[in-house]
């Protein structure tokens, strides 16, 4: 898969892989989800995206062009969290940053919603989590 990076951001969460692995499932996934493999998801009414989920790695792809893939490894004390949104659209991908002129501003959009999510990850898991810069 050809895909080019947009934005990055991530995290540490000072809890295991697999606790911070379920939360993040819970909150990306549809109840009932399968805990691994690549299936379709209905993520908002009427739109769906395919999920890859393995042990280290949860990644929704829809539309034309968007990948988002938050993967999880061990760091001192916990897990470190990266999300990372790509651009992976096989035509027209010049029409991408065109298409959606909300780019601009979206590094810190990006920024501040993975610092909610890490957040509430924190407090669903009763532990501290640090933002990386």
């Amino acid at each position: 898969m050809d895909k080019r990076l947009i934005t990055e951001v991530s995290g540490v969460v000072e809890a295991p892989v697999e606790r911070v692995r379920e939360v993040l499932a819970r909150t990306l996934l549809p109840e009932g989800a399968p805990d691994s493999g690549r299936f379709t998801v209905e993520d908002i009414p009427g739109h769906t995206s395919t999920a890859e989920v393995t042990d280290r790695m949860i990644a929704l792809q829809g539309g034309w062009w968007y990948r988002g893939e938050w993967t999880f490894v061990p760091h001192l004390g916990g897990t470190r969290l990266t999300h990372r949104v790509y651009d992976v659209a096989t035509s027209l991908r010049w029409g991408v940053r065109l298409a959606n002129r909300f780019f601009i501003g979206y590094d810190r959009n990006t920024r501040d919603s993975f610092a909610a999510g890490l957040t509430r990850i924190g407090a669903d898991l009763g532990c501290p989590v640090h933002l990386s810069p």
